[in-house]
């Protein structure tokens, strides 16, 4: 049986997605906008980093794709992290290598879902992250 959008954890917070594939961002700024969140897109780190130096207060949480051009997710991290410590980041990868994730958990990631995502768990993952004090 399909999971009704009523059923799922919603929140008002603000999200900035970073990915570079466009029917990716369209499906999550959709399915998250359904959840009640306020979304922020960023294509590619190099925007993400940006748009978080000029938004730290504004954003509460980032969903970050590891894969991208211009700035990989690695890198982006590490700068988002040097903007704001307390920074909570959710990685997000269909690619990317066990180890490299597990370095940025060990560093303070609060997360990893992998592709393709499913809006169940995506729901329950950000409001874990967003709930933790």
């Amino acid at each position: 049986m399909a999971t009704k959008l009523t059923d799922l954890p919603h929140g008002s917070e603000t999200i900035l997605i970073v990915d570079d594939h466009e029917n990716i961002w369209d499906f999550l700024i959709e399915a998250l906008q359904n959840l009640g969140y306020s979304v922020i897109l960023a294509e590619n780190g190099l925007d993400a980093v940006e748009i978080y130096r000029e938004n730290p207060q504004e954003i509460d949480l980032v969903l970050l794709d590891m894969i991208m051009p211009q700035l990989n997710g690695y890198e982006a991290f590490k700068q988002i992290r040097e903007i704001d410590p307390e920074a909570k980041i959710l990685l997000s990868s269909g690619f990317v290598g066990g180890e490299e994730v597990q370095e940025l958990l060990d560093n303070g990631a609060k997360g990893f879902l992998a592709k393709p995502h499913r809006i169940p768990a995506i729901a329950a993952e950000i409001r874990r992250i967003l709930d933790e004090k």
